[in-house]
């Protein structure tokens, strides 16, 4: 094949995958004679019949995080980068491996394997509801995904689990050395920060989860973490590559350096701050540039962590602190980690604040300050990242029953995946997991969320389940 072709070949290929993304997308949300919808089909199936007179057949097939057409690796562009993610996890969530295309493709066929696809999200085996549904269409199969690694030697969990907590001893062991002047391992800090970015890319919502447990003891640790992680989850929705996501993670989990220089009366203080204790809190981010310029020898990195130190708390208008004398705009990185700084610290029981605030309720708030405190644009990316019912959001399903928040919807926000542990008797049950976007014969949904509760007023501990 000479380049021009190769180049026609990779071009069709992208345009077919965003498009098999986009109509995915488009039936979740309408029915199948949308209009939408309808000239998604009509495009896919003039896409897909090119293909095949040129190629007979055509192998639509997922390996790893990349799809592969006829053999050949598709790159990913980053103006279809959403679809494409979008598509890499729906095909996994249905252990859908390949869909292979063959013959003359008609409109109803590609209804077939949405109606196919739909179907299958709601089974518990959705592959094999999948191959059923897909039996008595003739142009169109589908293979299972073919697990790289076996399930049984490899928990994804335990691996996201040991990932967080690797981080967050690795926090403390930094602040210690600092603050017995020691010299810090940064190649360590980017090898715990690459396997962070790594499972995101992978496992993001799973990772999301680990922020919403919260540890009082170790608050600094965890907080400095989970703002790492927060911060490298909307850089990958804003589309930065891995080497910027890894660069963000590090000057995330060094934002709070300056900590270390407030007497622990003070930062571990239970009772309100007095006016003398806030100008000593507020030097921090002083410190924090301070603490991050003497980490090693001079260079970009250490640049950039130095000013994200000194600006997370300066606010989107400049209201915030510290002061400075000329107007200047903050860095991407501040305003995303500012973001991520204040949504960890509101759901979470510091010290002087024993009693975090729900998921829902930090966000309305940030929602007010964004514009003035926080980057407006930003945010509406952040909210889209973390849902409107955050992951550890303990809600009231219409059903009388009592379920976790453990991963959102990024179609339907109002819609998450739910882990239900008390049912509608009243009874604490083991969880079970229910997908609030399932519906009955008459097109019903069988569950919705009535209102978001505390977790405190019910004693529930978010780790006995989140774990």
């Amino acid at each position: 094949m000479d380049n021009k072709q190769d180049h026609e070949l990779h071009k069709h290929a992208k345009e077919l995958i965003n498009q098999l993304s986009v109509v995915l997308r488009t039936s979740q949300i309408h029915d199948a004679n949308n209009i939408a919808l309808v000239s998604s089909i009509s495009r896919i199936v003039a896409m897909l019949n090119t293909f095949i007179e040129q190629e007979r057949i055509v192998t639509l097939e997922l390996r790893g995080e990349f799809f592969y057409i006829n053999e050949y690796r598709i790159r990913y562009s980053l103006e279809y980068l959403l679809n494409f993610d979008f598509l890499v996890r729906e095909f996994k969530k249905r252990e859908l491996g390949s869909v292979i295309f063959k013959n003359q493709i008609k409109s109803e066929d590609i209804k077939a394997l949405i109606r196919a696809c739909i179907a299958a999200s709601f089974s518990q085996e959705p592959f094999t509801t999948l191959e059923e549904k897909m039996a008595d269409v003739r142009t169109i199969s589908v293979g299972r995904l073919q697990k790289i690694v076996e399930e049984d030697s490899y928990d994804v969990r335990k691996m996201v689990k040991k990932t967080y907590f690797n981080a967050v001893s690795f926090t403390q062991g930094v602040m210690n050395k600092m603050k017995a002047g020691e010299k810090v391992n940064i190649k360590k800090a980017k090898r715990v920060v690459e396997s962070m970015v790594d499972q995101i890319l992978e496992e993001e919502q799973m990772l999301l989860g680990m922020t919403a447990i919260k540890d009082y003891d170790e608050y600094t640790y965890h907080h400095s973490v989970n703002v790492s992680i927060l911060s490298v989850a909307l850089g990958q929705r804003l589309g930065l590559n891995r080497r910027m996501l890894t660069e963000l993670g590090m000057v995330a989990l060094f934002h709070d350096l300056g900590k270390m220089e407030i007497p622990n009366e003070v930062l571990n203080k239970p009772t309100n701050f007095t006016d003398d204790e806030w100008k000593i809190i507020r030097k921090h981010p002083i410190w924090g540039l301070k603490a991050v310029l003497k980490l090693k020898k001079f260079d970009d990195l250490t640049i950039k962590s130095a000013i994200v130190a000194f600006e997370h708390h300066m606010n989107f208008d400049l209201t915030g602190y510290p002061k400075v004398r000329q107007p200047l705009e903050l860095e991407l990185y501040s305003r995303i980690v500012s973001l991520s700084d204040q949504y960890d610290a509101m759901t979470s029981a510091r010290v002087y604040s024993r009693t975090p605030m729900s998921p829902d309720k930090a966000l309305s708030i940030m929602m007010e300050r964004a514009g003035t405190q926080l980057d407006p644009l930003l945010f509406k990316f952040f909210t889209n990242m973390v849902g409107i019912y955050p992951i550890g959001t303990l809600v009231m399903l219409d059903t009388k029953e009592l379920g976790l928040v453990c991963e959102s919807n990024q179609i339907f926000p109002a819609r998450p995946r739910v882990m239900v542990i008390v049912d509608s008797k009243g009874n604490r049950i083991k969880g079970t997991t229910v997908d609030l976007t399932e519906k009955n014969e008459q097109e019903i949904f069988l569950r919705s969320i009535s209102k978001t509760m505390d977790p405190n007023k019910y004693k529930i501990n978010l780790a006995e389940y989140l774990l």
